[in-house]
């Protein structure tokens, strides 16, 4: 629900106003200043008491209802862009980057030498899988707290922020102390107590779609982020699964524009998963900037055919250098037509 309150109403009465909503257990945003009069967006269980009320209270202007279940991740609420910053580094609010670095962190060599390659190339953020959630009990699942550790030796060389996925709630200190932006995987997507956790450490998240998951979906996800206490989101389209088979998921480019239009959240795409296999992360990836992603994650290996995850969808780092001379390109087109 939304109050407009009418113009030139003084502070004294809105605080009384706000301390009433509030005292009912609901949230209450300042959504907007200026000509139209001060707005305030009210989130929760709304009584129906409170609600017949408003329209009664003097400095009420009118009140509009929200269809959207999505309150705080939403554009009514919000309508500014949401700009996530890590030190110099930024995505979203017409700030373009993006993240590359291996499936995952094998060896401190490994890191060490795709770290300095991505960063030489552009790359402004480093992800790798410290804990890889595999559909094999008898697959690759990553050093743990180990790889944690050698992400934190390559972040002191190479000064990039680490991206990397956490899988439960017991490595949240580790993830808290160490990690720049808190990956959450498409498999716990709906993991709405892990969700609220991680937004409770305030850091910032980076939220990829599930497998089947709709957008709106999506945005309920990062909605249990936001109450969980972070509103640093960046929203992933990450491929979803269909029927399809000559892909390994079917990369939903639709969903950049319409989540904009919806969210205030930034939109970043992930390529690699969203095809499985190297030789498409390039056009997949130009097509990315050119609907207007805020940004991309790429899988960078030194020697894909023996990594011991997700090979095959990896591009090496000559590869990625000649891909984010591309992609500058093309954002500036796309960017010189608005």
């Amino acid at each position: 629900m939304i109050i407009v309150l009418k113009a030139d109403v003084k502070e004294e009465a809105i605080e009384k106003l706000i301390d009433k909503i509030s005292g009912q257990g609901l949230i209450v945003h300042d959504i907007k200043r200026g000509g139209v009069g001060r707005m305030l967006g009210l989130v929760g269980d709304i009584p129906q008491a409170l609600e017949d009320s408003l329209d009664r209270v003097d400095i009420v202007e009118s009140v509009l209802k929200v269809r959207e279940p999505y309150k705080l991740s939403g554009r009514r609420f919000h309508p500014e862009d949401t700009v996530v910053s890590v030190g110099d580094a930024k995505i979203g609010g017409g700030n373009f980057a993006v993240i590359a670095g291996p499936c995952s962190v094998e060896s401190e060599e490994q890191i060490l030498s795709i770290a300095r390659d991505i960063s030489n190339s552009g790359a402004k953020f480093l992800r790798g899988g410290a804990f890889k959630p595999r559909t094999s009990p008898y697959s690759f699942h990553g050093l743990g707290l180990d790889g944690l550790e050698l992400l934190k030796i390559a972040k002191q060389k190479t000064n990039l922020p680490i991206v990397t996925e956490i899988l439960s709630q017991e490595h949240l200190e580790n993830f808290a102390e160490d990690v720049d932006i808190i990956q959450i995987g498409a498999r716990n997507m709906q993991n709405f107590t892990l969700l609220r956790e991680v937004g409770s450490l305030k850091k910032p998240v980076l939220l990829k779609r599930g497998l089947s998951s709709t957008l709106e979906e999506l945005l309920m996800a990062a909605e249990y982020v936001i109450n969980g206490g972070s509103d640093q989101v960046i929203l992933c389209e990450r491929g979803i699964r269909t029927f399809e088979t000559s892909t390994r998921n079917t990369l939903d480019l639709s969903a950049v524009p319409v989540l904009k239009q919806k969210s205030h959240l930034p939109v970043i795409v992930d390529p690699s998963h969203g095809t499985g296999y190297w030789y498409l992360v390039e056009p997949l990836s130009l097509a990315a900037v050119a609907v207007g992603a805020d940004g991309l994650i790429i899988e960078v290996h030194n020697m894909p055919q023996n990594a011991l995850c997700d090979g095959q969808q990896s591009i090496t780092p000559e590869v990625f250098h000649h891909l984010m001379k591309r992609i500058k390109r093309v954002y500036e087109a796309v960017h010189e037509m608005k």
